[in-house]
């Protein structure tokens, strides 16, 4: 007997390697898709967002530049620093923003995910395909291990960690290529109004932004989706 077949659900994310949000919002849903394990098949693709797509590639100091980017106080980014930090502990993920921690220009970041996102048939776009794979690996370098991922030789050994072959990484960052690529999509998302990171897609048209909690998107997926598969 042919066991019945189990829906699809893609899901587009629309993310920065520079966001702590982003990784707190995927980690929640990886409880969403751990909910609906054996029922829903997801499909997850990343898209890029640059928060801060001016920044130099020397970076910048973290605290300054939260300070100076949302007009508080050093106490007040102190604060939210922890507050995130341990949220992402709860969840599994360790902060390491000590007093070297910077901010990093992300777009050849973007441009390796860009390229392990066409390297996947939409067949293998899922929550453990190697674009996946790849950002996660990303949001480890930059959080927890404080490396800078905007230094090529750190960012084909981040793709080379994940299985990608870390000197076609290093040609691709050497020349340029899936540049545009980020370009077109960056501009497609802000003309579909996406101001802010994370923001998620489900099935092309249900957007959920921000870090939800888990319960936010199973209500979307149990009345939207599943209620209209039968």
């Amino acid at each position: 007997m042919t066991e019945p077949r189990v829906p699809r659900l893609s899901v587009d994310i629309i993310s920065d390697v520079m966001c702590p949000w982003c990784i707190i919002g995927w980690l929640k849903f990886e409880q969403v898709m751990a909910h609906f394990a054996g029922r829903l098949d997801f499909r997850v693709q990343w898209h890029p967002f640059e928060l801060n797509p001016d920044m130099p590639r020397e970076g910048e100091d973290a605290a300054s530049h939260v300070m100076r980017k949302y007009g508080i106080s050093a106490e007040q980014s102190r604060a939210n620093s922890g507050r995130m930090a341990a949220i992402a502990e709860e969840l599994g993920f360790t902060f390491n923003r000590g007093p070297g921690f910077r901010m990093r220009n992300s777009f050849d970041a973007h441009r390796l995910l860009s390229w392990a996102g066409a390297l996947e048939e939409p067949e293998q776009q899922s929550a453990t395909g190697v674009q996946t794979a790849l950002k996660l690996g990303l949001f480890r370098a930059h959080f927890t291990d404080n490396r800078d991922v905007g230094d090529h030789a750190v960012l084909a050994d981040v793709a080379a960690s994940v299985g990608l072959d870390g000197a076609r990484a290093a040609a691709i960052l050497a020349n340029g290529e899936f540049g545009e690529m980020v370009r077109t999509e960056e501009a497609y998302w802000a003309d579909q109004n996406i101001t802010g990171v994370p923001a998620f897609i489900l099935g092309g048209r249900m957007l959920i932004p921000g870090a939800q909690d888990p319960e936010a998107f199973i209500r979307v997926i149990e009345n939207k989706v599943l209620a209209a598969a039968g």
